[in-house]
C-alpha cells in the first residue's frame, strides 16, 4: 500500500518511518506548518500541565519559560504526546490514552476541586478541554504558543503521485489537516482521484469534511495512531 501523510513535522516523519517498516510505500506532504508563538506563558502557581498533542509539548519545550513548569504533573492526551513529554523534561507524565475527554476525566480524577492548570497548545484545537473541566471545578488556563499555518498547494510530489494513482491511502489526523489538503487537491483538479484514495481517519470528527465532501471514509476504532494503522 502506498500511504499519503498530510499530518505537521516532525510528527510527519514519525509516522512515515513507521510505515515504512511495515512494508508500505509513503509520500508525505505536510498540510500544516508548526510555528512557536513565543508568547508568554500565564503567571501561577499551578497544579499541573495538561497536553493535548506532540506539537504542543515540543513549543512548550523551547519556549522560554517552559522549564520553571517542569517540576509540575503532566497529563498527556495519548502514549506518543507522553513520550515527548517525558523527553522534554516532565518527570511526573501520566499517558491518558485516548481523547481529550479522556484528558479531562483523568485530570479530574487526579487533582481537587479548584485545581488550576496550564494547557500549551495551538490556535486551533479539536476540542474544548477547558469546558470538558468547568463541571469538576478545575481552572485551565490556555496558553497559545504555536500557530499552525497552512500549505498554499500540494508539493510536487504529492501531486504526481496522486495524478499517477499510485497513493492508495491517505491518513487523516486532524480536520484542519484534511480541509487543507481538500482545497490544495481542489485547486490541483485532483479531486476525482483523492476520492479513490481509501481515507483512514482518526475520528469521526476529522472525517467530517471529507463526508461533506461526499468521499468514503474509514474511522479508527480509538482516537490513536495504533488504531488508525489497523485500518491499513
Amino acid at each position: 500500500m502506498h500511504v499519503l501523510v498530510t499530518r505537521p513535522e516532525p510528527a510527519a516523519s514519525q509516522t512515515a518511518q513507521r510505515l515504512r517498516a511495515l512494508g508500505h510505500g509513503v509520500t508525505v506532504d505536510p498540510m500544516l506548518r508548526i510555528a512557536p508563538t513565543r508568547t508568554p506563558l500565564p503567571e501561577g502557581p499551578f497544579d499541573a500541565v495538561a497536553f493535548t498533542s506532540i506539537n504542543g509539548v515540543k513549543a512548550f519545550a523551547t519556549h522560554p519559560e517552559g522549564q520553571r513548569f517542569f517540576h509540575l504533573p503532566a497529563f498527556a492526551v495519548g502514549p506518543r504526546t507522553a513520550k515527548e513529554a517525558r523527553a522534554a523534561g516532565f518527570t511526573q507524565v501520566a499517558d491518558c490514552d485516548g481523547d481529550a475527554s479522556a484528558l479531562a476525566g483523568r485530570i479530574a480524577a487526579a487533582l481537587p476541586s479548584g485545581a488550576r492548570v496550564l494547557n500549551p497548545a495551538g490556535e486551533d484545537r479539536a476540542a474544548d478541554l477547558q469546558a470538558l473541566l468547568a463541571a469538576p471545578g478545575i481552572t485551565l488556563d490556555l496558553a497559545i504558543i504555536y500557530a499552525a499555518e497552512p500549505a498554499d498547494a500540494l508539493s510536487e510530489e504529492a501531486r504526481a503521485a496522486l495524478a499517477a494513482g499510485t497513493v492508495t491511502a491517505a491518513l487523516h489526523l486532524s480536520q484542519r489537516t484534511v480541509k487543507t489538503l481538500l482545497r490544495c487537491v481542489a485547486a490541483a483538479g485532483l479531486t476525482g482521484e483523492l476520492a479513490r484514495v481509501r481515507e483512514l481517519c482518526l475520528s469521526e470528527q476529522v472525517a467530517e469534511p471529507l463526508v461533506k465532501a461526499g468521499l468514503k471514509v474509514e474511522v479508527a476504532a480509538a482516537p490513536n495512531e495504533d488504531a488508525l494503522f489497523a485500518l491499513l
